[in-house]
């Protein structure tokens, strides 16, 4: 039997793909090799560059005069070389202050230019009248710049005239006017360029100053809006535990069972202004449990507002008119406090056992508070006025575009009233 000879097919390509495989590793690898090699190479072109960025302006300034000079000692005729070396001085020097004094500079730079044109010299040096109008198109405004520019166009006219070979003359003055419009132009874009880096440096620190501002007032009106919410939850929680804890003083020894609901009132008072505290000031920190735990107080909490109120000694009565659901929940805030703060100051400065009512109207664009009591008129005697109370509810109040109205009743008693416009509470919110 004779074996069978493999076919071409089923052992070739294999050795090809394999010889694909290694010539790919092979590219990828000299690829690789290439790209090392290119960064070793720039590392000294960007030490260079940053050295180069370090030193003052003066010494870069100075080198291109430096290589003017020694072009012409090593390069010019032994007969004029003190001329050439005199006018090249000229010429180069005083761009080492062409930054200091750019048309000053110039001006010194197309004096010698002219000097030597006079005495028939063409130089290398002529260069220097270029970098000279460079930076006063840099350094000036445009009248400036194209008063040098016109200076340097009939330098070159001159030039043009004197050195150039017979029959030759446009070329080379094309040449030169195409540099001279270069130089200027330039000049004129760096100084725009300049322009509008400064530009946009102003506004960048106009509009850094702006956010300060914004931010300290932010800043402060939180600190405002805090103290409010301190003011009124202290003020009025404080006040009811003061009444409590004598109500149940006074009753210690004559009814036990009125003394021990009052200090149980007292504790609840106490720890639903904790709960207050917590849930006020949890906007403040990430994480506040009680904040969200516990809603925002509302009209609904009007009720539990009144029977604490009577059970401090204040009678009340809270008669709520219209739906209050599409009422925005800082809006159902702001009128408890203000009903809360209203109901704290007629608690303090009228006798015991006087009468409130709280009346709220509720429409789809505006929320009316209405709060009256029946006491006398004027204060009583020892009471003193709060300093916060009145002027807390104003500016609750002028938050939603409302007007706050306390004084007293023609008939006795005192009433605070105001309306809030939900659409202005939103834009002011906003």
């Amino acid at each position: 039997m004779t074996e069978a000879a493999p076919e071409p097919g089923n052992a070739r390509p294999p050795r090809r793909r394999y010889r694909v495989r290694r010539v790919r590793t092979a590219v990828r690898l000299t690829g690789y090799a290439d790209l090392a090699s290119s960064a070793r190479a720039a590392r000294p072109v960007r030490a260079a560059r940053r050295w180069g960025l370090r030193l003052p302006p003066v010494v870069g300034d100075s080198l291109l005069p430096a290589l003017l000079l020694l072009n012409v000692m090593t390069t010019g005729a032994p007969g004029d070389l003190v001329v050439a070396v005199a006018l090249t001085a000229a010429l180069a020097l005083p761009l080492v202050w062409r930054r200091r004094a750019p048309l000053t500079v110039f001006g010194a730079v197309a004096a010698a230019a002219f000097v030597q044109w006079l005495t028939d010299v063409p130089l290398p040096a002529d260069v220097a009248l270029l970098v000279a109008l460079y930076t006063a198109a840099a350094h000036s405004g445009r009248r400036g710049a194209l008063v040098a520019g016109a200076i340097v166009e009939v330098g070159a006219l001159l030039a043009c005239l004197r050195w150039a070979t017979e029959g030759a003359f446009l070329t080379p003055f094309v040449a030169m006017t195409a540099m001279v419009v270069a130089a200027a132009v330039l000049g004129v874009n760096v100084r725009t360029t300049r322009a509008y880096l400064a530009a946009l440096e102003e506004r960048a620190a106009r509009l850094e100053q702006q956010q300060d501002q914004q931010a300290r007032l932010a800043v402060a009106e939180e600190r405002t809006r805090i103290t409010r919410e301190m003011h009124d939850i202290v003020t009025h929680n404080l006040s009811v535990m003061v009444a409590l804890t004598d109500a149940a003083v006074y009753a210690q020894h004559r009814s036990p069972d009125k003394a021990t609901t009052a200090m149980l009132r007292t504790s609840e008072t106490g720890r639903q202004a904790l709960t207050d505290m917590r849930r006020s000031l949890g906007v403040l920190r990430t994480g506040e449990p009680d904040a969200e735990r516990h809603p925002l107080p509302g009209i609904t909490q009007l009720e539990t507002l009144a029977d604490q109120m009577c059970a401090a000694g204040l009678p009340t009565r809270v008669e709520v008119q219209g739906s209050h659901t599409h009422i925005p929940a800082s809006a159902q805030l702001t009128v408890y406090r203000l009903v809360q703060e209203a109901l704290t100051n007629t608690f303090k400065h009228t006798p015991a056992g006087t009468p409130a009512k709280v009346r709220i109207r509720c429409s789809a664009d505006t929320v009316t508070v209405d709060v009256t009591d029946s006491g006398p008129r004027p204060p009583l005697p020892g009471a003193t006025a709060s300093g916060h109370g009145i002027p807390g509810m104003r500016e609750r109040s002028a938050a939603y575009g409302g007007t706050l109205e306390a004084g007293p009743l023609p008939g006795g008693g005192w009433r605070v009233r105001t309306r809030l416009f939900l659409d202005s509470g939103e834009a002011v919110s906003a």
